[in-house]
């Protein structure tokens, strides 16, 4: 029998090697000069050889670069990167992921729609949805994230079907191809839109999946470096025209040329740090299951996570996150233990955000979910004492006795 450790390494190696040429190679070639690099353009405006070509590229009769709100070099190079790893027509970066949710969306929605979103999500993604959408007359019903409850909330006036998967910070996995079927099969044809920025394009193909549009934190996994904001749209060539002409040319939220630069760079790499820090988060989370301080592991490569079997079929990778619970101890403060832990941490790092080449942890309940309600927590699924663990590059066993010293 083969060992189920072996044999994941082995689809892990697997899939970073069908990525890999196109993490080097796609959307850049040398240029005039010989340069291997992209050069950085950093102009705001482009001369025109002529009137007439200046008329033509404001008519969209010929294609030319206009303005750097509009389109720019660098990058396009990126986009064309980006829409190669999803298997899309078509990308747009943003200069945000929130930048590219809140664009997507808009592009998607106008007053007096609706949409079905999971109550378990990023707390910046729900705050779009609870509080600011509202204000523009667009309506959200939260769902838990099982397709039945997802065709439950559905009406005539719901134009997306928003999924986010694996989820943040519970790992909660949603059938993509249910969703898709849901919408294909409603009168009005709502779009599918998943977040996958905890997957990564490495782990899982949305677009293969049926949805219309997916969108990432670039900051996170695909840039990978903790030194980059960014976001990205990918899906139909017509979406992503729609999603570009709201939130880059409407809305301003463009990504400066330097910053399309580094994501670029981080993605030459993008495979195989994916392939490490997946192997970590797996092997983590197996150790954490088993250790008397840890209440429940939340990683959908293990057989007790509830969305295994799913994630099994809909992803090439479980993903580089896990999170944790601690078990209930003296005084019943689960707060305050769980920031304990944090603070004994020595090899990984207490910080926010995901996807570095540092292993990062938070403590959502009091940060990155502090924003919501604390029973829309609870439904949610964060519990006071829940950790979350974006793995990085260190040694996996450094960090396995980095987490038994600060547990014990």
């Amino acid at each position: 029998m083969i060992d189920p450790a072996v044999a994941y390494t082995e689809q892990l190696r697997r899939r970073a090697d069908a990525l890999a040429t196109l993490c080097v190679h796609a959307g850049e070639a040398p240029g005039a000069d010989g340069a291997l690099d992209p050069p950085i353009v950093m102009s705001s405006a482009f001369a025109f050889e002529s009137a007439e070509q200046a008329a033509r590229a404001f008519r969209g009769e010929e294609d030319a670069w206009i303005y750097g709100r509009w389109g720019n070099p660098t990058v396009a190079a990126l986009e064309s990167k980006l829409a190669a790893l999803e298997g899309a027509e078509a990308a747009c970066a943003t200069a945000s992921g929130m930048a590219a949710i809140a664009g997507a969306v808009l592009a998607t929605c106008e007053a007096g729609d609706h949409v079905v979103a999971p109550r378990s999500m990023y707390a910046e993604s729900a705050r779009l949805f609870r509080e600011r959408l509202p204000k523009l007359g667009i309506r959200t019903t939260f769902v838990d994230g099982d397709a039945s409850a997802y065709a439950e909330a559905m009406t005539p006036r719901t134009r997306l079907l928003y999924v986010e998967t694996p989820s943040n910070p519970t790992l909660g996995v949603v059938d993509i191809g249910a969703i898709a079927g849901l919408a294909r099969g409603a009168p009005e044809r709502p779009a599918v839109l998943v977040d996958g920025t905890f997957a990564t394009p490495f782990a899982q193909a949305p677009l293969a999946h049926g949805a219309d549009l997916v969108v990432h934190s670039m900051t996170k996994g695909i840039g990978g470096h903790g030194d980059v904001i960014g976001g990205v749209v990918a899906g139909s060539a017509a979406l992503v025209a729609t999603v570009r002409d709201t939130v880059i040319k409407g809305f301003g939220g463009v990504l400066s040329p330097l910053s399309a630069w580094l994501v670029a760079r981080g993605l030459r790499t993008f495979a195989i740090r994916q392939e490490r820090a997946c192997a970590t988060a797996a092997a983590l989370a197996v150790h954490l299951e088993s250790h008397p301080r840890v209440a429940r592991v939340h990683h959908p490569s293990l057989g007790s996570h509830p969305g295994h079997a799913l994630a099994a079929r809909q992803m090439f990778a479980y993903g580089a996150l896990l999170s944790f619970e601690l078990a209930a101890g003296p005084g019943g403060d689960d707060v305050a233990r769980g920031r304990e832990v944090l603070e004994s941490l020595r090899v990984a790092t207490h910080a926010v955000s995901l996807g570095d080449v540092r292993t990062l942890v938070v403590h959502p309940a009091s940060t990155t979910h502090s924003t919501m309600p604390a029973e829309t927590r609870r439904l949610a699924g964060v519990a006071d004492g829940l950790l979350r663990v974006s793995c990085g590059l260190e040694g996996t066993a450094d960090l396995v006795a980095d987490f038994d010293r600060a547990l014990g």
